[in-house]
C-alpha cells in the first residue's frame, strides 16, 4: 500500500465537469493499493497519515499533525501508483489490486478514514478525474505500510 501525501493550501476533485470532492488547507493522498494489501495495513495507513507531523507549528517546524493544524483530507484512488516502472519503457501494473477488490478495500479505508476524522472529502474510484492542488510548499512525501 503506497500514498503520496502533499500538503496543501486547497484541492479538489472534478469529475464530468462536478465537484466530487474540495478541501482548503491540508493533505491530498494519492493512494495506491497492491493485491497483498487489506485492512488491517489501510488502518494503519490512515492512522499514519493523520498523525504524521508535516504542518507548522508556533515555531515554524513540522511539528502538528492534521488535526492540530485544523486542516482536511482529501483520499484519491490512484492504481499508478502500485505500477513496477524498474524495467522497460512502459509500466507494468500487475501489482495492482484487480479493481472490483480495490474499490472494496478503498470504500473501508474511506469509511475507517471518516471514523477517526471529520474532515475527509474523496475523489470517485476509477472515474477520470480531474485533480486541482495548490502544494503547500511544496511539501511532498511517500508512505508506505506493509
Amino acid at each position: 500500500m503506497r500514498a503520496v501525501l502533499q500538503r496543501v493550501l486547497e484541492a479538489k476533485v472534478v469529475v464530468d465537469g462536478k465537484i466530487t470532492g474540495q478541501i482548503e488547507k491540508g493533505v491530498l493522498v494519492f493512494l495506491g493499493l497492491a493485491k497483498t494489501d487489506n485492512l488491517d495495513k489501510g488502518t494503519k495507513l490512515i492512522d499514519k497519515i493523520l498523525k504524521y507531523r508535516f504542518f507548522d507549528d508556533e515555531q515554524g517546524k513540522m511539528g502538528w499533525n492534521i488535526h492540530q493544524a485544523h486542516g482536511e483530507l482529501l483520499l484519491v484512488s490512484q492504481f499508478t501508483l502500485m505500477a513496477q516502472t524498474q524495467k522497460g519503457l512502459r509500466p507494468d501494473f500487475a501489482p495492482a489490486m484487480p479493481p472490483a477488490e480495490a474499490k472494496i478495500l478503498y470504500e473501508q479505508l474511506i469509511d475507517y478514514a471518516q471514523s477517526q476524522f471529520e474532515q475527509v472529502q474523496t475523489g470517485i474510484f476509477a472515474a477520470d478525474m480531474q485533480v486541482h492542488l495548490i502544494n503547500d510548499g511544496p511539501v511532498t512525501f511517500n508512505l508506505e505500510v506493509e
